[in-house]
């Protein structure tokens, strides 16, 4: 997508600054994320969110943020791509607000929609931006290890000063933590980070960037209601929508001059199996967080503060096999690494289908950190390998492949995982007390205005439905995680 050929050189005082700029906005990715995740029991209580709206709250940011990754890549290309990252942080902030004083589900489940297209601004500026500071193989390998640790470190943060907040404060102070790191980012940037686009005179495809848009968000709804549904006639419509807008947009690229997906990147065996392998990494990763944050104050009954307590190893589990498998890059190979990396996941997840509403809450934390040391070596190496591979001509839209991949994943995750563990929990409590049928948020509010008795059978009911609705889920986890791992190690045996 660009045109960049600086030579290879190694990187002074000021790039390693600037990287420390774009940690920020890296740092950002996951700490929204998994602050509302703690926050959705709240949010379901003083809202009176359903679980499908629920659901959207996070699938709205994930999805919309998808959909759009390729369409602000491609625009940073144009525009330059600090100043899509410092008006993005602008257009972040700014919705942020809007989002902490939402007054409906609604227009909350709105608003998240709009922070994941001003999101989509902030990592192919931040990955394309790393990749003009360090052009030198191995300290790219470290710098992109460091990014990618960030992403991780917020889930590590998240957690722990979200709960805090929740605990003091009303749910919408978790949507205002954001802000401080925008604005450091908007003063420091312009001083820190170099302006980097594409030459003058390339515009952006609108058909291509509607169809883009289209194709991604219609596949990701149609399968997240089969999940949650069966079969349902509008979401295989849905789906159908999708696949034709995706080949109809393939087919745009190829005819194209200046596509806005290089699809020529694709023909390289390692940039391809990189992708699939980061898509589906963080697909599971995601999926089961989303899934552990409704356990662990749900069914074990903690405040958000100490179910982000009892998150943080496995989240330091992301970030000390994101920062080692730079150094441990050097002497095996990175398809093993990353090939074995997924097999270790896949034990944790294993775990987990075991655990039920007794289960000793450290069993469920070491899964979590045998799933989130596995996945971070996978992250970080996936993401190097595909921006290692393109050429430097076309290193922005592998920068754009590589920030849209887990972004897509993750949302698919979240709607697939979440939906299969939604429509389990249904099945389960068939017959039960409406609203507590449709969601365990609902069944704890029920049951709180119930007599004893029937308020510990509801409770009993629904937490253990719920768990083996989880338990579901992080099989179909283990096992996708095993086929990926395999294939990797047959795929990249050699790189």
């Amino acid at each position: 997508m660009t045109t960049d050929t600086t030579a290879s050189r190694a990187a002074g005082r000021r790039e390693w600054l600037g990287l420390a700029v774009l940690v920020l906005p890296a740092l950002l990715a996951s700490l929204e994320l998994t602050i509302t995740h703690l926050a959705l029991p709240a949010i379901g209580r003083d809202l009176g969110a359903s679980s499908t709206q629920l659901l959207w709250i996070v699938d709205g940011y994930a999805f919309l943020l998808a959909g759009t990754l390729i369409v602000m890549g491609a625009l940073g290309d144009r525009i330059g791509r600090r100043r899509l990252l410092l008006g993005g942080a602008v257009a972040f902030s700014v919705l942020s607000v809007a989002a902490a004083y939402a007054p409906t589900a609604e227009v909350l489940v709105a608003v998240r929609a709009l922070l994941g297209i001003a999101g989509a601004t902030l990592m192919p500026s931040v990955l394309a931006l790393t990749t003009a500071l360090f052009t030198e193989p191995r300290q790219r390998t470290q710098a992109v290890g460091i990014v990618i640790a960030a992403v991780s470190a917020g889930t590590a943060i998240g957690p722990l000063v979200g709960g805090w907040l929740l605990d003091h404060f009303w749910w919408g102070s978790a949507f205002l933590l954001p802000i401080p790191l925008m604005l450091v980012l908007v003063v420091v940037g312009p001083a820190t980070l170099p302006e980097c686009k594409a030459p003058t005179g390339r515009r952006l495809d609108l058909p291509s960037a509607a169809l883009s848009i289209a194709a991604v968000l219609a596949i990701v709804y149609g399968l997240k209601q089969v999940a949650a549904a069966g079969s349902d006639p509008s979401a295989f419509a849905a789906i159908v929508a999708g696949v034709v807008c995706a080949t109809i947009f393939i087919r745009r690229q190829r005819r194209l001059a200046d596509p806005l997906v290089d699809l020529g990147l694709f023909t390289r065996p390692e940039f391809t199996t990189a992708t699939v392998t980061l898509l589906l990494g963080i697909f599971v990763l995601w999926g089961t967080n989303y899934a552990v944050a409704q356990y662990l104050q749900l069914v074990a009954g903690l405040d958000p503060l100490t179910a982000g307590l009892w998150t943080a190893p496995a989240a330091l589990g992301v970030i000390v096999g994101s920062l080692g498998a730079t150094r441990l890059a050097r002497k095996v190979s990175a398809g093993r690494i990353i090939g074995g990396g997924l097999l270790l996941s896949s034990v944790g997840f294993v775990i987990i289908t075991w655990i039920d509403p007794a289960t000793p809450l450290p069993v469920l934390t070491g899964a979590m950190i045998l799933v989130s040391a596995g996945l971070g070596p996978t992250m970080a190496l996936a993401t190097d390998l595909m921006v290692g591979s393109a050429p430097a001509g076309r290193a922005g839209a592998a920068s754009a492949i590589a920030s849209t991949a887990p972004q897509l994943g993750g949302g698919l995750g979240i709607a697939i995982l979440g939906s299969i563990i939604t429509a389990g929990y249904r099945a389960k409590m068939q017959g039960t007390t409406s609203p507590a049928d449709d969601n365990l948020t609902a069944a704890v509010a029920t049951a709180a205005h119930l007599p004893a008795t029937e308020a510990a059978a509801l409770l009993t009911a629904a937490r253990s439905a719920y768990t083996e609705a989880f338990a579901l889920s992080a099989l179909a986890a283990a096992a996708l995680t095993v086929l990926t791992g395999i294939s990797v190690l047959l795929i990249l045996r050699r790189r």
